[in-house]
């Protein structure tokens, strides 16, 4: 079933009563959706110990959410803030503001229903994402990415600027992708 541009798929802010679904989303999104790029242990490994709601990007106003008849199926957001990645659980210490004017915005957390993915959702996000960053005075975004994510991010203009494994427990390393992209 394909989705068209009218139908339901403008992004809104995420709201604490949205934690939850969304939480319950990034579970079965990064499971699902690393199938062929990552083994079942690297996909275990960082759905655990790394991805999850940020919670200050839902206090920011800069995550968001595309629902279809009352159904979460994205979410996925940008930051002002220097964490690069990660869910509550991955950060340690304060998460101090960027400078607009000298620093890269984050792109964070992008996650997509199973049963929703390639329908556009992750581009209507980076859209929207984009256009705040900019608006915020942003020029520059950048983010980690995962192998699943590296696709849409170089559709969206990204480049990848450096690889890195993450070491999480197990021992476990997850193959990472550090990109950049100039906006505006």
């Amino acid at each position: 079933m394909e989705m068209t541009h009218k139908h339901a798929i403008e992004p809104r802010p995420a709201l604490p009563a949205d934690i939850p679904a969304m939480e319950a989303l990034i579970a079965r999104s990064g499971i699902a959706l690393s199938a062929g790029f990552y083994t079942p242990e690297q996909a275990e490994a960082i759905t655990r110990h790394v991805f999850g709601v940020d919670t200050q990007l839902v206090a920011d106003g800069t995550y968001f959410v595309i629902e279809r008849e009352g159904e979460l199926l994205a979410c996925g957001g940008w930051s002002k803030r220097a964490t690069l990645f990660g869910g509550d659980q991955a950060k340690s210490g304060p998460d101090p503001l960027l400078d607009a004017a000298t620093q890269a915005g984050r792109i964070r957390a992008f996650f997509v229903a199973p049963g929703a993915a390639r329908q556009g959702l992750g581009r209507s996000l980076m859209r929207h994402c984009e256009e705040q960053a900019l608006a915020a005075g942003f020029r520059t975004l950048e983010l980690a990415a995962t192998m699943p994510g590296v696709p849409l991010y170089l559709a969206a203009g990204f480049e990848i600027v450096e690889r890195f494994e993450l070491p999480l427990p197990g021992p476990v390393l997850v193959p990472l992708a550090r990109m950049r992209k100039r906006i505006g």
